[in-house]
């Protein structure tokens, strides 16, 4: 299956497109970046620009890459920027991009991402499968946001967020039980509370598979909990 291509849209010849792509007018595609299958991408979304990096804001890692995966949606104004320090900046598949969201420099964006408009976000943040970014919220750098959590609009979140939280500033964490139905972890329910309430850690495979990925990339981080 080839791809569709506006005739405005400008593609470095370094990138390396996949097929079933639709590239939408006045999208920028910097290399070396390499999408996957079935993407919709724009118009006017620029990927592959320079790490904004206060400490050298004239430095381009130009032999990093963006990778991207299939099946992703990328709205108008969005921005993809390349790593400054890691080997790439990382979206995953099927992920949900609205219009005017900035993904930053060595970010890791997961599978089933939602980022709503006009989200930004400090460098080298990872966002886990599944989760919901909330409209204009700002993301702290180094920031581990966890599996199907939510995170209000308007928020800024300086701390890592657990797996299935919903976080809204100056209220307590509650569990964010639609992404618990949608995601089919409805028989987990009771470890999924007493994990975000009470601290108590999971037991059943399914959630360990989970919170132990958290838990080691909230580690890595150095970065404190809510």
């Amino acid at each position: 299956m080839s791809n569709n291509i506006h005739p405005t849209a400008i593609i470095d010849p370094r990138v390396d497109l996949g097929s079933g792509n639709e590239i939408l007018p006045y999208t920028v595609i910097y290399g070396p970046t390499k999408i996957g299958d079935n993407n919709i991408i724009g118009p006017h979304v620029v990927i592959g620009s320079a790490g904004q990096n206060t400490r050298e804001p004239r430095y381009d890692s130009s032999n990093c890459k963006v990778e991207i995966g299939s099946g992703n949606i990328i709205k108008e104004f969005s921005t993809v920027q390349k790593p400054v320090v890691s080997d790439k900046t990382y979206i995953g598949d099927e992920t949900f991009l609205m219009h005017g969201t900035h993904i930053p420099h060595d970010a890791m964006i997961d599978d089933k991402v939602v980022i709503t408009p006009f989200s930004v976000s400090g460098g080298h943040i990872s966002i886990l499968k599944g989760a919901n970014i909330g409209m204009a919220a700002v993301v702290h750098q180094f920031t581990v946001i966890g599996q199907y959590a939510m995170v209000a609009a308007n928020a800024t979140v300086v701390k890592n967020i657990k797996p299935f939280v919903k976080y809204i500033p100056g209220k307590p964490l509650k569990v964010n039980d639609y992404n618990i139905d949608k995601y089919g972890f409805k028989e987990y329910t009771d470890e999924i509370y007493r994990y975000i309430q009470d601290n108590v850690q999971p037991t059943s495979d399914a959630l360990l598979k989970l919170t132990d990925r958290f838990e080691k990339l909230h580690v890595e981080s150095g970065r404190q909990l809510y």
